[in-house]
C-alpha cells in the first residue's frame, strides 16, 4: 500500500512539473529562450545568442520587415498570403533573416496553397532544428534555425514526394539570395 501511495505521489509531482514548465515557458526571459530551445528529452545549445535588444537592432540594421522580430524571436506568425516569398519563383537560397544561415533551396519550394512559402526539405539536416510546439492546444512541430534559434515556422506530414513533408515557413523569418 505504501508503495502504491508513493508511486501515485511521484506521478502527481511529475504532472505538476510538466504543467508548471508549460505555463511558465512563455514568460521565461528571452535570453534563456535564445540559449536553450527545449524538448522534454533534448536540450539544444544555440551557436549564436543575443538579447532581444541586440536581435531587434540587428534586424532593423538589415532592413528586415517589422514583423521579423516578433516572428523569429517570439514565435509570431505572419498572415497568410502577405509574405514576400510566398509567390517567389526565382532560383536561389533561402536564409535565416537573423544569422544568414542557408536553410532551403528554391528547388525544394512548392506551392502548397496555404499562403506561406513551403518546402519539402531543408538544405541539410544541420540547417534547421525542430521542437514540439503545444500552442493553440494542438501538437505541432516548430522549425527553428539551428544556429540562432530563430522561429521559422512549422513542419507538417502532408507535403509532396519525395519526403511527404511540408516545411511551412514565415517569409518574415527568411532572407533570399538569388542565383
Amino acid at each position: 500500500m505504501f508503495l502504491v501511495v508513493l508511486i501515485f505521489r511521484c506521478q502527481l509531482c511529475l504532472i505538476f512539473v510538466f504543467l508548471f514548465c508549460a505555463l511558465c515557458e512563455p514568460f521565461a526571459p528571452s535570453a534563456f529562450k535564445n540559449v536553450f530551445l527545449h524538448n522534454l528529452n533534448n536540450y539544444t545549445i544555440m551557436k549564436i545568442t543575443k538579447t532581444d535588444t541586440e536581435w531587434r537592432d540587428l534586424l532593423t540594421a538589415k532592413g528586415a520587415e517589422k514583423l521579423a522580430f516578433d516572428v523569429t524571436r517570439h514565435e509570431a506568425t505572419e498572415r497568410a498570403f502577405t509574405g514576400k516569398y510566398d509567390a517567389n519563383k526565382a532560383a536561389g537560397i533561402y536564409t535565416c533573416i537573423c544569422c544568414d544561415k542557408p536553410l532551403f533551396e528554391s528547388i525544394a519550394k512548392f506551392d502548397s496553397g496555404t499562403g506561406w512559402p513551403s518546402f519539402f526539405q531543408p538544405l541539410s539536416t544541420e540547417a534547421v532544428g525542430e521542437k514540439t510546439d503545444g500552442m493553440l492546444f494542438m501538437k505541432r512541430t516548430e522549425v527553428h534555425c539551428a544556429d540562432c534559434g530563430a522561429h521559422l515556422g512549422h513542419v507538417f506530414n502532408d507535403g509532396p514526394a519525395p519526403t511527404g513533408l511540408r516545411y511551412c515557413m514565415n517569409s518574415a523569418s527568411l532572407g533570399f539570395i538569388a542565383k
